[in-house]
């Protein structure tokens, strides 16, 4: 057993085996009835779905009341705490022998029982090739990816797959305006260069971050892209900036979309 593998809970392993057994063919999924029918079109067949969650503290850090920073503590503890869960639903993916997690979501929690405490959830359809065809990452692990299932199947059709789904985060501090910059400005229709740079860097950080797991992936590119901003209650001058996206390669063999007219009719 692997050291990932031990940490899932008892009731999680049970319910791999369960499917693993595959005696009733039976399979859990969160996919449309669209999403399901093209991604077996692409040629791929759901085997259940996957879960990961990590219940993460996160450290106090106090920001400087005039400074724009990064809040590392922060930043690290709220990637970290991903991390965790991504790594737990790929492992439950890998016990299924999946090929890889298709429109994964990833979801933070807050409960009422503990102000510094945040759930962290990865979830997903694991899906195998039914080519029998490997299509896991450069590290052996499941593709994992946020597609939606007829973005996945367009991807496969036009000679792309997906990789991993990669992310990047900064969580920063804006630092406040002081009262003699308030008074100065407040009738007046201008610029706000202190908070503009701030959120520019602050979102550059995150891309950057994304872009490097990209590139150690072997990936062409990343598709899907979108950078979402968070308080998570932190104060109005603390925000994290999450920047995630799937990335792809193109296939071997290269591909071609069958005409438009399948895809008009399955959305409808």
């Amino acid at each position: 057993m692997s050291a990932n593998e031990a940490e899932l809970p008892a009731h999680a392993q049970e319910r791999l085996q369960r499917m693993r057994t595959r005696g009733t063919e039976l399979f859990t999924s969160d996919l449309t009835v669209n999403e399901f029918v093209l991604v077996q079109e692409a040629g791929f067949e759901p085997l259940g779905l996957v879960v990961g969650s990590s219940i993460y503290h996160i450290g106090y850090q106090p920001g400087q009341w005039r400074q724009n920073q990064e809040m590392q503590v922060l930043t690290q503890a709220t990637y970290h705490a991903r991390e965790l869960a991504m790594t737990r639903m790929e492992e439950e993916a890998d016990q299924l022998g999946a090929d890889g997690v298709v429109g994964v979501r990833l979801d933070v929690n807050r409960y009422e029982w503990g102000e510094n405490l945040a759930e962290f959830m990865a979830i997903g359809t694991a899906v195998r090739s039914m080519k029998g065809e490997s299509h896991r990452t450069v590290h052996g692990k499941p593709f994992t990816s946020d597609l939606s299932g007829q973005d996945f199947w367009t991807l496969i059709r036009s000679g792309y797959r997906p990789l991993a789904l990669v992310m990047g985060n900064c969580v920063y501090h804006v630092a406040h305006q002081s009262l003699g910059a308030w008074f100065r400005t407040v009738s007046q229709n201008c610029e706000m260069p202190n908070f503009t740079q701030a959120l520019y860097d602050a979102r550059e950080l995150a891309m950057e971050r994304m872009q490097a797991e990209a590139a150690a992936e072997k990936a062409q590119g990343i598709v899907g892209v979108r950078i979402d901003e968070r308080s998570h209650g932190w104060g109005s001058h603390v925000i994290e900036f999450f920047a995630v996206g799937t990335a792809v390669t193109r296939t071997e063999a290269g591909g071609t979309l069958p005409a438009p007219q399948l895809l008009l009719t399955l959305n409808d």
